[in-house]
């Protein structure tokens, strides 16, 4: 057999899971790349998703989690945020796909004649346009992190994991490496830490020919020495390929405790790789700041998914990285806005909030409960932050109290609306592609909103350009629905200040209030473009700005 060619740039990793779900494949990745990226390596990511959505952009948050977008607009897997955050990687369309997608390739394939007339079959056609997406990652950096979906066991991910056992007869072992991600439970009525789920995990794996190179075992206790002797003996692996993954307070602890574990040594003495030492220190300094903050906020988030904070992922993030910012620990409140819908009492609900943020969303549900709350904040000077659908409601608020458009709304809830403030722009030019861009109440949902980066241009004297520092900014966008200009002059008569604009002037990108400490609202998504290293502007801002009001209170 002809040897394996070892002259390739990019090494390949790919991680696994089994057990159950939930395990953290998406954080052990990021905190993979990290570690490389520390000994001055580059890493890119791909995520390999099982379900025949063609992307989660029409998912229900429930099910999914939230929808992360990237620069290009590309509608991805709440992981891509993980990668970007941990890492200088930057995520677009090729870095995630989904079977839907795949299968949808190779069928529009099928219909063009491409496979002429063959019978178009899982192997090799599934699997070998599973290897070309993968393949996308191919030379452009030194490791590609490349994580598979699901659970191991799940009908739905064997032709992923075919495809990658393939990849690795076509590199070789020097240029792909298999991590399996799994659980080592600790059973407290035995007192006792079981390997069993482990091992059959393991041998589901190896069943369909993968034999994984290094374990990551999610526990609740450092395993002993013994138990990972017992994990490498029965799973085929050296005892140093075993790797207590801890639970830990904080995920951004998640790569130091890697490192202790010697991860990232073990994978580079796989993989043939020699590097300088690590550069862990500024994780260390991140690890104390997190555990020794020298303040604490309350911040209330006003959302219809707060039983499933995975909704809210970057969020959640951003706004502890603002905490950071600011050597502040951020308690985050998730309140109902149907609770606020359904009760008079919003200052109760609200009590101890210092901060108030409406987050984006989509639908009429708990919108009557956001707008409550928006009133709360502008009226009693709480700090408020507003991101898409909650910039949105803000002017709906402004022109119904402030500026006398009792019946102001937006066209998303109200088509018969007199004072359309917000409206479904059927036509807007793409700065992205140069073109003018058509839709209508009719369009499909899936990929026909406002997606991706866009340029804005900043007001001067304005809270915006204060907190950014720079004139021009670039955000990413998830939404159909915008600021009307027709209202943009009754408005900013009324005291409304339009602190940010498309560089044509038509959109409304940022809005925000004279009369009051903080509040602003922005028609982007800035949580998509937070790193704990380097907080967002708006969310740092956001924090110290409420952090002043608990001390005037």
């Amino acid at each position: 057999m002809k040897p394996a060619n070892t002259s390739y740039r990019t090494k390949f990793i790919f991680i696994t899971g089994g057990v159950l779900s939930s395990l953290g494949k998406g954080l052990a990745a990021a905190s993979i790349g990290a570690l490389l990226e520390s000994r001055g390596l580059t890493v890119t990511f791909q995520k390999l998703d099982p379900y025949i959505n063609v992307d989660p952009g029409t998912m229900n948050p429930f099910q999914h989690g939230e929808v992360y977008v990237t620069d290009d607009g590309a509608e991805c897997d709440l992981d891509m945020g993980h990668y970007e955050r941990y890492t200088n990687a930057v995520m677009a369309q090729k870095n995630n796909y989904t079977s839907g997608r795949i299968y949808y390739s190779v069928i529009t394939k099928e219909r063009r004649g491409e496979y002429l007339g063959g019978t178009v079959q899982v192997i090799p056609h599934i699997t070998d346009e599973i290897k070309n997406a993968i393949l996308q990652m191919d030379g452009s950096v030194d490791f590609a992190i490349i994580e598979i979906g699901g659970t191991i066991g799940d009908i739905e991910s064997l032709p992923f994991l075919e495809a990658i056992r393939q990849f690795r007869f076509d590199r070789g072992r020097q240029n792909t490496l298999f991590i399996h991600v799994t659980l080592v439970p600790y059973i407290k009525t035995a007192g006792e830490v079981k390997t069993k789920p482990t091992q059959h995990s393991v041998k589901e794996l190896r069943a369909i020919g993968i034999q994984p190179d290094i374990l990551l075992c999610r526990t609740e206790k450092n395993l002993t020495s013994e138990l990972k002797a017992k994990i490498a003996l029965f799973c085929n692996v050296p005892t140093d390929a075993v790797i207590t993954a801890r639970d830990v307070k904080s995920i951004y602890e998640v790569p130091v405790h890697f490192h202790r574990e010697g991860l990232d040594d073990k994978i580079l003495e796989l993989l043939n790789v020699w590097t300088g030492a690590p550069r862990i220190e500024p994780w260390e300094e991140l690890m104390h700041r997190i555990q020794h903050p020298a303040h604490r906020v309350t911040i209330g988030i006003i959302g219809k998914y707060v039983e499933l904070t995975e909704s809210y992922k970057s969020l959640h993030e951003a706004l502890v990285h603002g905490g950071l910012a600011n050597d502040a620990r951020v308690d985050l409140r998730y309140v109902s806005a149907e609770d606020l819908e359904a009760r008079d009492d919003v200052g109760e609900l609200l009590a101890g909030c210092q901060g108030i943020l409406v987050p984006g969303g989509f639908g009429e549900r708990g919108v009557r409960g956001k707008i409550k709350a928006i009133s709360f904040a502008r009226e009693q000077k709480i700090p408020f932050f507003g991101i898409c659908l909650g910039m949105q409601l803000a002017v709906v608020e402004f022109a119904r109290s402030i500026a006398g458009m009792n019946d102001a709304n937006s066209t998303e809830f109200d088509l018969t609306t007199g004072h359309p403030v917000i409206y479904l722009m059927k036509e807007w030019f793409d700065y992205r592609t140069g073109q003018i861009q058509v839709r209508d109440e009719k369009s499909d949902k899936g990929g026909t909103l406002r997606l991706g980066s866009y340029p804005c241009q900043l007001a001067p004297s304005t809270l915006a350009l204060a907190a950014y520092q720079q004139e021009e900014i670039f955000e990413r966008h998830r939404h159909r629905y915008e600021f009307n200009p027709e209202f943009r002059q009754a408005l900013t008569d009324k005291g409304l200040i339009i602190s940010g604009t498309s560089p044509d002037n038509t959109l409304a990108e940022i809005v925000e209030l004279a009369d009051h400490p903080w509040f602003l609202g922005c028609q982007f998504h800035p949580e998509f473009k937070s790193k704990p290293m380097k907080p967002h502007p708006l969310f740092r801002e956001f924090v110290r700005a409420a952090l002043q009001h608990a001390g005037s209170s």
